[in-house]
């Protein structure tokens, strides 16, 4: 995952002191990272907040109390925003001295190409995220809530995947590995769930099988236990460019806003909203620590996200999709990822020959990226649209992705009443 180069142990060499030298110079100390790019945050933030408090303030009349929830959890999340802003640049120190860094590939040859890019940044992100999804139940849920035990699953299965992610950034385990411990964190979130195990059948299928609703029993749970598996796997694979991870997980989160709110402001049953509510008292955190992140990571790049990250991320909106019952809808969402899983599969499955980093080629003299052969949708826009600078092919990809969210909100549009 991710555009970067982790320096060798094995090249490290120990020099012996020198007696002659009596006064030796000292270490130089790391540069500081580049400051947080808050107008282009500002930028990405203004597309989603214009249609979403639009339909929470005006175009739905949602009850005044679920409303006040969702306010306070919105409030508390940019409490949150400044303090992952805050609390990077001081992380960053820390996992510069600890050897926690890497070279950006992308920019191999340039002075950029030779700056120690602090790692697994991920880490703030997750802990600002759940201290903020923590002090929020003191606003939200009462001790004898229906929705707690299942929150707090949700907020287990998430702090699992985080630590997880973070032992993988520091331990670097291969592939096989990685696919099984999405599958692990997810244990707190199956063992709690209490929902239904039911899915409706689509109308034009209903006379063929005789049946309006379909109990799968464990198998949904076993649904349940994959969707985790990719959700958090097909963003770690989509990646290889700067702002490309945190891009994707904020406008899909954008997206989870915007259907959350759509489907409270259009139903009647109080535990459907709730739901969808739910969803939002967690995916608001996402996109506000997300959001500061990125304020970090967009080109140029001055930390990355790690593992840690994309774990955290893909699971939380494996979570809300679960719990909020809308897992269909998260798919199309993700049709990016499941493209990119798709190009992807003969080499992560050994058919072809799968290299440590399947990123395109930079030319240091044009500061253009060329696309390879590799399984990635990275370079297969590359191979289509001809060379592209990193931070306009990062753009091309996070437009391609905003434009499946819309896809799915116009097929779920074409599609009522008709379909389910």
């Amino acid at each position: 995952m991710g555009n970067r180069r982790r320096p060798s142990a094995t090249n490290t060499t120990t020099e012996k002191p020198d007696p002659d030298k009596t006064n030796p110079e000292p270490a130089k100390p790391n540069p500081p990272i580049w400051p947080a790019k808050i107008h282009t945050i500002l930028k990405f933030f203004s597309i989603f907040a214009i249609p979403y408090f639009y339909l929470l303030f005006s175009h739905y009349k949602i009850e005044y109390e679920l409303k006040k929830s969702i306010l306070i959890n919105a409030f508390v999340s940019f409490f949150g925003f400044f303090i992952t802003v805050s609390m990077i640049p001081v992380a960053s120190k820390y996992v510069l001295r600890r050897n926690m860094f890497g070279f950006d590939i992308n920019k191999k040859g340039t002075p950029e190409g030779s700056i120690k890019v602090p790692e697994s940044l991920g880490i703030v992100v997750g802990t600002v995220f759940l201290v903020v999804a923590i002090l929020f139940q003191y606003f939200n849920f009462t001790a004898d809530s229906n929705w707690l035990v299942e929150y707090n699953a949700a907020l287990a299965s998430i702090c699992f995947m985080i630590l997880l992610g973070f032992v993988d950034d520091v331990l670097d385990v291969p592939w096989r590995v990685k696919l099984v411990l999405p599958s692990i964190a997810a244990l707190p979130l199956l063992m709690a769930y209490a929902g239904h195990t039911t899915i409706s059948i689509p109308k034009p299928l209903v006379p063929y099988i005789g049946l309006d609703i379909l109990d799968l029993g464990w198998i949904y749970k076993l649904y349940m236990g994959l969707l985790a598996v990719f959700c958090t796997n097909s963003i770690n694979i989509h990646a290889g460019i700067n702002g490309l991870e945190v891009g994707q997980t904020v406008i899909i989160a954008c997206a989870i806003l915007i259907h959350n709110v759509m489907q409270i402001g259009a139903s009647n049953d109080p535990e459907y909203k709730q739901a969808h509510a739910f969803s939002i008292y967690l995916v608001q955190p996402l996109l506000a620590t997300s959001l500061a992140l990125l304020s970090y990571n967009w080109y140029p790049s001055s930390v990355f996200v790690g593992d840690t990250y994309t774990y955290f991320a893909g699971m939380t909106m494996a979570v809300v999709g679960i719990l909020g019952h809308y897992s269909e809808t998260l798919m199309i969402f993700f049709l990016p990822q499941i493209l990119n899983f798709l190009l992807s599969l003969p080499q992560l499955a050994g058919i072809i020959p799968c290299p440590r980093h399947r990123l395109p080629r930079f030319d240091p003299q044009t500061g253009l990226l060329t696309g390879t052969n590799d399984g990635t949708l990275v370079n297969l826009f590359l191979r289509q649209f001809g060379r592209k600078s990193e931070k306009t092919l990062c753009i091309l990809l996070l437009i391609f992705q905003a434009i499946c969210c819309g896809f799915c909100f116009f097929l779920r549009w074409i599609l009522t009443g008709w379909y389910k």
